[in-house]
C-alpha cells in the first residue's frame, strides 16, 4: 500500500483526490490547505480522511505511519522547496509541475494501450462480419478463434466452443494434423454438418518459425462460388501490432502469464540497456535493479498499478513504471508495463530552472556597453565600477540626479559572476518608511494589520544569491538604518513582526545624490553603516564636467528615441551641439534625454538632422559648489556670501525650496521634481531649514 500526503485542496488537488481515493493500491494518509474551506478539504472530510491547515504539524504523526508520497499540488515553488527540506528521507516529494508531467505523460500512454485494444476489438468484429467460419487452435489443440460464421456453420455458440478441444468440436477436423505436421492443406473438401465445404488449414507459426496453432478457414462451396473469399491474415495484423509497439518512443516490455518475458521493443533496450536475447523468455526480474518485479505483482493481483519508482537495468536507470494486466475473455494471458525515464523529467526541470534564472537576470537591462562617455572623467568611473564588478563587495555610487547611478548598477550586476541570479531594485525616497521596511525585510502573517496570509519574503530574500540595488540610500529613515547595517554584517534578516534569522547571500550596491558625510555630522546618517557602505565609492561625474561627452551621449539617445518616436533622425548638427554644451545641464544625462525627446517631437517626419532650432530654449544657468543657481527673482530673496558655511547652506536651501513653491503655486510633488530632489526628502528640508 502507498501512503500519499497531498499538499493543497484547491481544484487540482481535488481533481488527485477524486482520483485516488478509491484506488486500491493508495492510500490517502492526509490532506492539507491553508483555506479551511477548500474543495478538497470537504471531500477529504467526507472520507473521514485527516486534513490539516500545516504540513509541518501532521507530518510527524504521518511519518510513523510510514508515509511514501508527498504530492505539492500548490505549485508554489517555495512549497514544495520547503516539502523536500522537512519530508522524511524515506519520503518523495513531488512537485505539482512534476505531477502534471506525469499525469498528461501516463494519459497519453493508456490512451494508446486502450487504442490497442480497441483495434483488438474492431479485429473481432471483422472477424465475425466475415462469412468465412474460422476455426483457430493453439499448441495444446485448444480452440482460441471460433468466429460467428464458424457457428453459423457448425451450429456450435461461440461461447461454447472456445476453449474446447478442437476434436471434441469437430470429430473429422485434421488442425490437430496440421498442427502435428506444420504442413498447409489447402483447398480441401468435406463433409460438415451434411454441407459441403471447402476449407484451407494452416500452420500458425512465431517469429522464430516454431508452429504455435494451426487455422481453418472454411466456407459453404454453394456460398463460394457465388462470392470471393478474402481471409483475413492473422499474421498480418499481429505484424501491424508488433510494428506499431516497435515504433512507439515509450519503452514497453511485455510478458505471458508465467512472468516470461514476450515482447520488448527498441526504446525498452535504449532505457535499460538489455538486449532481446537477455529479456525474451527470462523471469520478468531480469531487468531489476532496485524494487519488486511489477509483472508478477499485476500477475499475482491481476490489477494494475501505476507510477512506480524503480531502478532498472545495469546501470540503474531511475524510471516510473505503469503495469497493467492483459485479459482476454477475462483470461489473464500476461501483463504490459510501460516505462518512464525520470532521467527526462529531472532534464527538462533542470531546464526550466535556467530558463528561469535566465529570465530573472534579464532584469539587469544594461551592460556597461551602454555607458557612454569619451571623457578621461567618465573612462575612470567605468574602468573603477568593471573593477568592482569582479569583486563581490558593496558599492556606493555617488552622483548628482540624473547622472546614471541606476544604469551603472545594472552594468556592475552583468558584468559580475551573479549575472544568472536575480537584480532587485528598490528606490528608498518612494516608499513611506514602514513600507521601506517591510519591503526590504519582509514580514510574518499578523505581523500588522493587512499583512498577507503566510507572510511575505522581503526583497533581501529576493535577491539572494544576486545583487539588491538599493537607490537613494541617503533618504533611508534611522531605524532601518540600523536593521539594513545588521543584514550587512550578520548576512541574515529578520522578518517584521518575526524572530527567526533568514540567512541571505546579497550583493549590494548602493546609490546617492545626498552628501553621505554631512548626513553624518548631522546625525542624520548612522556612521558605522555609511563605513560599511562606503567600500568601493564610485563618484559618478555630473554632465557638466564632462561636456565633451555630450555629442556622444547625444548621439546615442537619439539612435534609442528614434524607436520610441518613430522617427529617422541620423545625426545631429554641430549649431545643436554647441548649443547642448553651452548648458551647464542641472538634471544632467536625464534632462539631456527629455531636451532631445523634446527636439524630436519638433521634428518633422522628413527630417533626418537634428538642428539647433528644433532644441527647445535653454536657459543658462551658473552653478556653484554645493548646489544650482537659486531662483530669487520671485522669492525677493538673495543668496548670502558670508557667514559661516552650515548658516550659508540652510538659507541657500530655504531660497530654493521658497522659489520652487512659488513658480509651482504651491505644488510640492512638482516643486520637488524641479528642484530634483524626492517629495519625501523636500518636507524633510521644509522642516529644517523652513523653521
Amino acid at each position: 500500500m502507498i501512503r500519499v500526503l497531498i499538499v493543497g485542496a484547491g481544484n487540482g488537488g481535488q481533481r488527485l483526490i477524486e482520483a485516488l481515493v478509491e484506488h486500491p493500491e493508495v492510500e490517502i494518509s492526509g490532506v492539507v490547505d491553508v483555506d479551511d474551506h477548500a474543495p478538497g478539504l470537504e471531500i477529504a472530510r467526507k472520507h473521514q480522511i485527516a486534513t490539516a491547515n500545516d504540513y509541518s504539524a501532521i507530518l510527524p504523526k504521518l511519518e510513523q505511519q510510514g508515509l511514501n508520497v508527498i504530492l505539492e499540488v500548490t505549485g508554489e515553488a517555495e512549497v514544495y522547496q520547503r516539502l523536500l527540506a522537512i519530508a522524511p528521507r524515506q519520503t518523495t516529494v513531488i512537485s505539482g509541475l512534476a505531477l502534471r508531467f506525469f499525469m498528461l505523460f501516463i494519459e497519453d500512454k493508456m490512451l494508446l494501450i486502450r487504442k490497442l485494444e480497441e483495434q483488438q476489438q474492431e479485429l473481432q468484429w471483422i472477424l465475425n462480419a466475415a462469412h468465412d467460419g474460422m476455426i483457430g487452435i493453439n499448441s495444446n489443440g485448444s480452440v482460441t478463434l471460433f468466429n460467428a460464421a464458424a457457428g453459423r456453420l457448425t451450429g456450435i455458440p461461440v461461447t461454447q466452443a472456445l476453449g474446447r478441444q478442437v476434436n471434441d468440436l469437430i470429430p473429422n477436423s485434421r488442425l490437430v494434423q496440421v498442427l502435428l505436421s506444420g504442413e498447409a492443406e489447402l483447398n480441401q473438401v468435406q463433409e460438415l454438418n451434411e454441407i459441403e465445404i471447402v476449407t484451407n488449414r494452416m500452420p500458425v507459426r512465431n517469429e522464430v518459425g516454431t508452429v504455435v496453432g494451426a487455422i481453418a478457414v472454411f466456407r459453404d462451396v454453394t456460398e463460394m462460388r457465388q462470392l470471393a473469399a478474402e481471409v483475413t491474415n492473422l499474421r498480418e495484423i499481429q505484424t501491424l501490432l508488433e510494428a506499431v509497439i516497435q515504433s512507439t518512443q515509450d519503452a514497453i516490455s511485455v510478458v505471458d502469464k508465467d512472468g516470461l518475458g514476450l515482447l520488448i521493443n527498441p526504446a525498452y533496450t535504449r532505457l535499460t540497456g538489455l538486449k532481446p536475447e537477455q529479456v525474451i523468455g527470462k523471469p520478468a526480474e531480469v531487468d531489476i535493479a532496485d524494487g519488486d518485479s511489477m509483472h508478477m505483482r499485476v500477475l499475482r493481483t491481476k490489477q494494475p498499478v501505476k507510477s512506480v519508482h524503480m531502478k532498472v537495468g545495469p546501470n540503474r536507470r531511475e524510471v516510473l513504471v505503469d503495469v497493467a494486466p492483459i485479459l482476454v475473455n477475462r483470461e489473464l494471458r500476461g501483463s504490459v508495463g510501460v516505462i518512464h525515464d525520470i532521467s527526462e523529467i529531472k532534464r527538462l526541470t533542470e531546464e526550466l530552472e535556467r530558463a528561469n534564472k535566465l529570465i530573472r537576470s534579464m532584469q539587469a537591462k544594461y551592460t556597461f556597453e551602454d555607458v557612454i562617455g569619451p571623457s578621461q572623467i567618465m573612462l575612470m568611473a567605468i574602468e573603477q565600477a568593471k573593477r568592482a564588478a569582479s569583486t563581490p563587495a558593496t558599492v556606493l555610487l555617488r552622483g548628482e540626479s540624473g547622472t546614471g547611478k541606476e544604469l551603472f548598477a545594472h552594468a556592475i550586476h552583468h558584468a559580475s559572476e551573479r549575472r544568472y541570479q536575480p537584480f532587485v531594485r528598490v528606490n528608498c525616497a518612494a516608499l513611506s518608511e514602514t513600507l521601506l521596511e517591510s519591503e526590504l525585510f519582509g514580514y510574518e502573517e499578523g505581523a500588522f494589520t493587512g499583512a498577507r496570509r503566510g507572510g511575505k519574503k522581503g526583497l533581501f530574500e529576493e535577491a539572494s544569491g544576486g545583487t539588491l540595488f538599493l537607490d537613494e540610500i541617503g533618504e533611508m529613515n534611522p531605524a532601518t538604518q540600523a536593521k539594513l547595517l545588521r543584514a550587512i554584517q550578520e548576512r541574515e534578516i529578520v522578518r517584521v513582526g518575526g524572530v527567526k534569522p533568514v540567512a541571505v547571500d546579497v550583493r549590494l550596491i548602493v546609490a546617492t545624490h545626498v552628501n553621505l558625510e554631512q548626513a553624518v555630522a548631522a546625525g542624520r546618517f548612522r556612521e558605522d553603516l555609511y563605513y560599511r557602505l562606503n567600500v568601493i565609492p564610485i563618484v559618478i561625474p555630473p554632465l557638466r564636467y564632462r561636456k565633451e561627452d555630450i555629442k556622444a551621449v547625444a548621439t546615442h539617445i537619439i539612435l534609442r528615441q528614434n524607436q520610441a518616436f518613430g522617427r529617422n533622425v541620423e545625426c545631429i548638427a554641430d549649431a545643436a551641439i554647441e548649443v547642448l554644451t553651452n548648458y551647464d545641464w542641472p538634471g544632467n544625462v536625464r534632462e539631456l534625454e527629455n531636451t532631445i525627446g523634446r527636439a524630436m517631437i519638433n521634428m518633422g517626419f522628413q527630417e533626418s538632422t537634428l538642428m539647433a532650432h528644433h532644441l527647445p530654449v535653454l536657459h543658462s544657468t551658473s552653478f556653484k559648489p554645493g548646489g544650482h543657481s537659486l531662483p530669487t527673482d520671485k522669492v525677493g530673496l538673495e543668496v548670502p556670501t558670508s557667514g559661516r558655511l552650515q548658516d550659508i547652506l540652510r538659507q541657500t536651501e530655504r531660497i530654493a525650496i521658497e522659489g520652487a513653491l512659488s513658480q509651482t503655486q504651491g505644488n510640492k510633488t512638482e516643486a520637488a521634481k524641479r528642484l530634483g530632489i524626492s517629495v519625501r526628502s523636500l518636507y524633510y528640508k521644509m522642516n529644517e531649514s523652513l523653521e
